[in-house]
Formats: C-alpha cells, sequence, structure tokens
C-alpha cells in the first residue's frame, strides 16, 4: 500500500521512514484503547476534519458489526433494530479538536486563544493517545502550544508540516515533513499522506 502511494506521489519517497513510523504510532494508539486528537487551521482544520470522517466509519471497508457485537448490543437495548444495527459501523476513536466550538470560543473569549488547542488536549488527552498536529510552516502557535500540553501529558506526539519542519519538529515524536513550502503545495501532498494513514490503519483492524 505504501509503496503504491510512492508510485503515485514520487516525492513523497523523502518522507518513507516518517510515514511508516507514523502508521505504527497510530495502530499502536488504537490496539491500546487510545484516541486520536487532531488539530491545524485554515485548511490543515478542514484536514483535521477529514481525518476524523476517514477514521470514525468505513474508509475503504465497510466495517460492520459482528453478529456478537449486534446480539449484546441488542441485549442492553432490546429497542435496537436489525436496519439500524446493519447500517451502523465501526469507527476508530478520533477527534478533531477545531469542532469544538463551543469549548474554542469560550477559551478565546476568556482566556488566551493561542491555547484554545492545548485547552481541548488537556481536557481529552489521556497518556497512550496521539495527537497530530497539522501546520504546513510547522510555526502554527495554538498548534505548536497543543503539540506541548500533549508531550507533558504523555501523549505522542505526531507532526504533519511542509519540507522545513518548523517549531514543530522540535517537539513531535514523529514529523513528517513533505517536500514543499509554499502552503497549498504542502497541503496538495498531505491529503494523499493522510490517506495512507487512515487507510493503512483501517486495513490493521478491519478485514474485507
Amino acid at each position: 500500500m505504501l509503496q503504491e502511494l510512492l508510485e503515485r506521489y514520487p516525492a513523497l519517497a523523502a518522507c518513507r521512514a516518517s510515514i511508516e513510523q507514523a502508521a505504527a504510532c497510530w495502530i499502536d494508539c488504537f490496539a491500546d484503547g487510545g484516541k486520536l486528537l487532531v488539530c491545524g487551521n485554515g485548511g490543515s482544520c478542514a484536514d483535521s476534519d477529514h481525518i476524523v470522517g476517514e477514521l470514525m466509519k468505513g474508509f475503504l471497508k465497510k466495517r460492520p458489526l459482528s453478529a456478537a457485537q449486534k446480539q449484546a448490543m441488542r441485549e442492553r437495548c432490546p429497542q435496537l433494530t436489525e436496519a439500524e444495527l446493519n447500517s451502523l459501523q465501526l469507527g476508530l476513536p478520533t477527534v478533531a479538536l477545531p469542532a469544538l466550538t463551543a469549548l474554542n470560543t469560550a477559551f478565546c473569549n476568556d482566556a488566551d486563544p493561542t491555547l484554545l488547542y492545548a485547552q481541548g488536549v488537556m481536557g481529552l488527552g489521556r497518556p497512550g493517545d496521539v495527537l497530530v498536529g497539522i501546520s504546513t510552516s510547522g510555526n502554527s502557535a495554538n498548534v505548536l502550544a497543543a503539540a506541548k500540553t500533549a508531550k507533558g501529558l504523555g501523549l505522542t506526539v505526531i507532526g504533519l508540516t511542509g519540507q522545513g519542519g518548523g517549531r514543530l519538529a522540535q517537539v513531535a515524536d514523529v514529523c513528517i515533513r513533505v517536500p514543499a513550502t509554499e502552503t497549498f503545495k504542502v497541503q496538495e501532498l498531505h491529503l494523499p499522506v493522510y490517506h495512507y494513514l487512515c487507510a493503512a490503519t483501517e486495513a490493521h483492524f478491519y478485514a474485507e
């Protein structure tokens, strides 16, 4: 799967090792019962939501509930219908911190706007979880603050940046620095990277 990605996007060969490390971190996190927290600004904010959409439901696979899971849910709630249980899909717990609108606006108004994602990490982050900080420059102040807070709480930090890596690369446990410097070009390479990470993680946990 990774080789296919690199064939379609040869420029990403420079990031092969860090992409493999990030995939392993995601898989280990979910295998241990952890969750993914994701944050970014602008287009990277949209990327955060995109990642949630791929992980919290089927991406390339259907992810149906097993017969045993459906039976257990029916025993707890007999009102659940077969149609509902057949439509629901298994998910990998992932939260886009920018989507916490009420928290973020309240914290920006009451405290320090630079720390809005850091506050989300404080409330949701637990040791063993993973924070994915997306910043084309690697210097977004609010993403950097979230990364530092995550490290302080015992989370693994994955950075997704442009070529330079910025200050985020100094904090992250793994930093995927795609080989571009202009914002839109960095974002064009971020998409196939996180699509691969989502697909590889899904493939690990779910059969066809």
